[in-house]
């Protein structure tokens, strides 16, 4: 937003003028359009606007997406949302994702170009701080939060018997 800002020559508000890069495009897919009257599902959707996405973006765009990979099969998600990072760092676009695929957030740890970054959690309110954290990547503390909104034990229960040890070591 502040480079958009300041590239409209808009005030920042600001103690002092930040170092700002200039971007010839900012291409998003952040939303859901899916349409029944179009024959779109959210999934197709999303494609649509990742393949405009693909055709114009270069080493000087920004490009947003937010939850890259979701509404279809998840290993599918995680296979086509991997393919299209790679593609789009190999192309020096700047590109913020965001996502809850911890397959993705390994990504990082194979790919210099990739860096994490996530929101503070406030662990005893179960809520976001809005504080961004750099190089810390987030988890989504789902059955924390359900288990807040009183979800019944038993479901809870299950949900940790089935995300098993592996998760709980992926995420540390």
């Amino acid at each position: 937003l502040a480079a958009l800002m300041a590239q409209s020559l808009i005030p920042l508000p600001a103690a002092e003028a930040p170092l700002l890069p200039v971007f010839d495009a900012v291409l998003i897919d952040i939303g859901d359009d899916q349409s029944i009257a179009d024959a779109l599902s959210s999934f197709s959707a999303h494609l649509t606007h990742l393949k405009a996405i693909l055709a114009q973006a270069g080493p000087d765009s920004l490009v947003l997406l937010d939850e890259i990979g979701g509404g279809t099969d998840p290993e599918e998600g995680v296979a086509l949302a991997r393919s299209l990072l790679e593609d789009l760092a190999g192309r020096g676009s700047r590109v913020l994702a965001t996502t809850h695929y911890g397959q993705l957030k390994v990504l990082v740890e194979e790919d210099e170009r990739f860096r994490h970054a996530s929101m503070a959690f406030d662990h005893e309110l179960l809520r976001p701080r809005f504080e961004l954290q750099l190089d810390l990547p987030g988890a989504s503390h789902a059955v924390a939060i359900a288990r807040r909104l009183e979800l019944p034990g038993s479901v809870l229960a299950r949900a940790e018997r089935l995300l098993g040890d592996e998760r709980v070591l992926l995420d540390e």
